[in-house]
């Protein structure tokens, strides 16, 4: 998601290029629409609409750019071929359009002991606009490369602030998933964003997704904001997040409560691991695996972490397990946070989500907002970790194709008003009392 955009603070041109690919940026194309093309791993780009729909781009012998069908690696007929970097010009999909120029100023502040890398966003103009704080997930990409939300909410009139998290990209310090020091560094990020905006910042809150819905509304506990949004997180622990990704696994493949109550003695052994810090439970774990290995279901059990865990052998796990999880907290319950957090919410989830499992959330949230607090959640049907839907191939795998439509607009209506429309795509909305 690195974006070549302007720095308008060191008196940059609409050519100037950040991110060594002057192609990489968003394009207001003439039909009214825009398009995103950001990098990927390899040499493709990334294109991404508001709707939701997206693809990768491969450059063909003629110096033109063919598309396929979101991540299924399937033709979908789409051309497209870029300009020289002065112009700034595309050509999508037969549409023509021009590359978006940004307010953009690079900046380095303090998180939480550390120095970090930062960006914000802004459309061109003076006048005051909404700004969101880009919070990660567990990922040791570099935010600044790879967001795609910090061109497309500007797109819109929002300022978005991307920063690398500790220990990626451009940050310094070593790589932790210690939510309390992460939302220290969100913090950070907020108060940066509000520096520089200056004069133009309005409302101003957090975007967070997945492990993001950990560390966001925690930030926001500690000092509040007008608004957070979390995308495809939880409101359990991640110990109980692999418990329910394994008990959906099974119940997926139509296995029944005898299988479910051996495939939970597989979560008990890789949680006592998981508690003890890596330091014991390696036997019970080698048990449980020479009981059930040969069993046609143990081949489905996945979770969100045990996966990992089952395809190590004890000597691997002993040296490289401690760093799968890098100081997770694995009993956090964030639900003490999120009946004390009063800063509206919204929260959205797929109905599907392997990885994080989202039934006991939208019932835990749905009692929160019952109880009167401010908390939206909207379940987006057929979409998976990542609000993505997906085709299911011959051998039970999922691959993503697409956002569903109305995920981006009630994001964007959210951070403008703290409140949401009726009727977002096929989505279904759980509200407060209030809202």
């Amino acid at each position: 998601m690195t974006a070549m955009l302007v720095l308008a603070a060191q008196g940059a041109t609409a050519a100037d290029d950040l991110t060594g690919d002057c192609r990489i940026g968003t394009y207001h194309l003439k039909d009214g629409t825009d398009v995103d093309i950001g990098p990927t791993d390899g040499p493709h780009f990334r294109w991404r609409r508001k709707d939701g729909t997206a693809g990768a781009l491969t450059e063909s012998s003629d110096g033109s750019w063919t598309s396929t069908l979101g991540w299924t690696e399937r033709p979908d007929e789409k051309r497209v071929s870029f300009s020289d970097c002065a112009r700034g010009e595309i050509t999508f999909d037969g549409v023509k359009g021009k590359r978006i120029a940004f307010d953009v100023t690079e900046t380095k502040f303090q998180g939480a002991g550390v120095e970090l890398a930062g960006r914000l966003v802004m459309s061109k103009g003076s006048g005051r606009v909404p700004i969101v704080v880009l919070v990660h997930g567990s990922e040791r990409d570099s935010a600044r490369d790879f967001y795609t939300l910090q061109r497309l909410f500007p797109t819109e009139g929002i300022g978005a602030f991307v920063y690398d998290k500790r220990g990626t990209g451009a940050s310094a310090g070593r790589y932790t998933q210690d939510y309390l020091l992460l939302a220290d560094d969100a913090i950070a990020a907020m108060r940066e964003a509000k520096r520089l905006a200056g004069n133009r910042a309005g409302r101003i809150g957090y975007q967070g997704g997945s492990q993001g819905g950990w560390v966001a509304p925690l930030a926001a506990k500690i000092e509040p904001v007008d608004f957070v949004i979390v995308g495809f997180g939880l409101a359990v622990s991640p110990l109980e997040e692999d418990r329910e990704a394994i008990a959906l696994d099974m119940t997926r493949h139509g296995y029944g409560a005898e299988v479910m109550a051996k495939a939970m003695e597989i979560a008990d052994a890789t949680a006592t691991i998981l508690l003890s810090d890596f330091r014991e439970g390696y036997d019970r774990l080698d048990a449980v695996r020479a009981k059930y290995a040969d069993e046609p279901w143990f081949k489905h059990v996945h979770g969100d972490i045990t996966f990992a865990l089952l395809e190590m052998s004890q000597a691997q796990l002993r040296e490289r397990g401690p760093e799968l999880v890098t100081h997770v907290p694995v009993q956090y319950d964030p639900m003490p946070v999120l009946r004390n957090l009063d800063v509206p919410q919204l929260w959205i989830l797929g109905a599907d989500d392997t990885d994080a499992p989202s039934a006991e959330t939208v019932r835990r949230l749905r009692a929160l907002a019952a109880d009167g607090k401010p908390i939206v959640t909207a379940v987006f049907p057929h979409a998976d970790h990542g609000i993505y839907e997906y085709e299911t191939k011959a051998d039970g795998t999922r691959v993503s194709t697409r956002n569903p439509n109305g995920y981006f607009a009630m994001m964007r209506d959210f951070i403008r008003s703290g409140r949401v429309g009726k009727h977002y795509g096929a989505s279904v909305i759980f509200r407060s009392g209030s809202d």
